[in-house]
C-alpha cells in the first residue's frame, strides 16, 4: 500500500500516516478530543432520561426510546479513547499504575453513588432472599455484580456497567501488546468487520434460540438468558475491541477536518434516520447487541476533528458535563427515585416543572460531585498512591 493515498494540493484528502516511534515525545499528552467529551454529555442525559423518560413530543421520543443502544457507544468509545492515547506507548504502559489510574478515577465516586443509594439497599432487603441479599451486598462494593444475572442491577441499577469496565480495564495492556495487531488500513478495516460479526454473534444466537421462551422483546422483557446477554461482561469485549481498533486504524490513516465534518454529518444523520427508522422495527436483542456499532464508529471518528460541531460539543457546559459524565452516569437513577420518594418537587412547590426540575438537580448534583469528589479523589489517590509524586502524569478520562 502506498504511504501516501492522496494530498489536499491534488484535490484528494487522505494519506496515511508514519509509524509511531517511541521517543519522548512520543509520550507527551496526546491532543484533547471535546467532540467526544461533549458527545457524551448528550449520551448520559440521554440514558437518564431513557429511564426516566419526560413527555415529549412525538418527534423527539424516538431518539429517547434508543437509550438502551448508547451503553454500546459508550463503550466503543472507551475502547477508542484508550488506543488513541495508549497504542503508541503499549511497550512502556506499565499495567499495575494503569489499574491504580483507572481505579483512582471510578470508585470514588462509585462508592458515593453507594452511599447516597442506601434506600435502594433497604428495598433490596425487602424484595430479595437472604441468600441473594448477602452475595448483591458483598459482590456489588467489589464492582462484580455485573457477572451475576440475577444481581447485576442490585443496589444501583446501572452501575453493572462497571463490572465490564474493570474486565475491560484488566484486559487492556495485554491487548494493546498484543503481535496480532495489522499494521495496514485495510486490515484494520477487516479486523474492525470481524469484531463487529463477533458482536452480533450471541444476539444472532439468542435471537434464534430464545432461550427464555420470551415473545415481542423489548426493555421491559426479562429472562434469565436475556439478562446475562444485557449486563454481564463478556458480550461486551467485542466492541470494546472493535473501538481498539477503530483507535488504531485512527493513528494510521489521516484525513482532514473537511472530512471529518463530512462524516459526522452522515453518521450523524445516519443515526437518526436508524433511531427513527430502524429501531421501532429490527429486534430489541439485536439492536441492544451493536447492531449499530458502524455507523456508531463513523460518528466517533469524525468526531476528532476540529470543526464547527466538535467545537460546540466542547463548549462551556456541554464539555464540563461531558467530564462529569461517569458521575451523572452513576448517580442518576437511584437519585431520581429518591427525590420523587420523598416528594421533594411537590415540597418544594416546584412539582408542577417536574420532571425537567428533577433533571436539572441531577445534573447539578453530579457536577459537584464531579468537582468535589472524583476529581479531587482521583488527584489525592494518583499522588499519593499510584505514582506517589506530588504532580502525577495525567490520566486519560474515557467514557465510564
Amino acid at each position: 500500500m502506498s504511504a501516501w493515498w492522496a494530498a489536499r494540493s491534488s484535490g484528494r484528502w487522505l494519506r496515511r500516516k508514519p509509524m509511531a516511534v517511541h521517543t519522548a515525545a512520543a509520550v507527551k499528552r496526546k491532543p484533547a478530543l471535546p467532540g467526544l467529551t461533549g458527545i457524551r454529555t448528550f449520551l448520559a442525559i440521554g440514558i437518564m432520561m431513557f429511564h426516566f423518560t419526560p413527555p415529549l413530543a412525538s418527534f423527539v421520543r424516538p431518539v429517547i426510546d434508543a437509550g438502551f443502544t448508547y451503553i454500546s457507544f459508550f463503550l466503543l468509545i472507551s475502547g477508542f479513547v484508550l488506543a488513541y492515547n495508549y497504542a503508541h506507548r503499549a511497550e512502556t504502559l506499565r499495567p499495575m499504575k494503569f489499574y491504580g489510574a483507572r481505579l483512582s478515577r471510578l470508585y470514588p465516586v462509585y462508592l458515593l453513588s453507594l452511599v447516597v443509594s442506601f434506600e435502594m439497599l433497604q428495598a433490596e432487603w425487602k424484595v430479595r432472599s437472604l441468600q441473594e441479599f448477602v452475595q448483591g451486598a458483598f459482590i456489588t462494593p467489589l464492582l462484580m455484580q455485573g457477572w451475576s444475572p440475577s444481581l447485576a442491577t442490585f443496589w444501583n441499577t446501572p452501575a453493572w456497567t462497571l463490572s465490564t469496565e474493570v474486565m475491560l480495564y484488566i484486559a487492556f495492556p495485554h491487548i494493546i501488546r498484543m503481535k496480532f495487531w495489522p499494521r495496514s488500513a485495510k486490515k484494520l478495516l477487516l479486523l474492525f468487520g470481524a469484531f463487529w460479526l463477533w458482536e452480533l454473534l450471541l444476539p444472532t444466537l439468542y435471537t434464534v434460540l430464545n432461550p427464555d421462551g420470551l415473545h415481542n422483546i423489548d426493555r421491559y422483557s426479562s429472562g434469565y438468558w436475556l439478562r446475562a446477554l444485557k449486563y454481564t461482561p463478556l458480550p461486551f469485549l467485542p466492541i470494546f475491541l472493535a473501538g481498539v481498533t477503530l483507535g488504531r486504524l485512527h493513528a494510521v490513516v489521516e484525513l482532514n477536518d473537511r472530512v471529518k465534518l463530512a462524516m459526522t454529518l452522515v453518521a450523524g444523520g445516519a443515526v437518526l434516520a436508524a433511531f427513527y427508522l430502524l429501531v421501532p422495527r429490527l429486534p430489541y436483542v439485536m439492536l441492544h447487541g451493536g447492531l449499530l456499532t458502524p455507523v456508531f464508529a463513523v460518528l466517533v471518528w469524525g468526531l476528532t476533528g476540529t470543526h464547527v460541531i466538535s467545537r460546540f460539543l466542547g463548549w462551556g457546559p456541554i464539555g464540563a458535563f461531558g467530564r462529569a459524565s461517569l458521575c451523572l452516569y452513576l448517580l442518576h437513577f437511584n437519585t431520581y427515585i429518591s427525590l420523587h420518594n420523598h416528594h421533594i418537587p411537590e415540597r418544594l412547590g416546584v412539582g408542577a416543572y417536574d420532571p425537567w426540575i428533577s433533571y436539572a438537580f441531577i445534573l447539578c448534583f453530579s457536577y459537584a460531585a464531579f468537582r468535589l469528589v472524583e476529581h479531587p479523589a482521583q488527584r489525592y489517590l494518583l499522588s499519593r498512591w499510584v505514582y506517589r509524586e506530588p504532580n502525577p502524569p495525567f490520566v486519560v478520562n474515557t467514557p465510564l
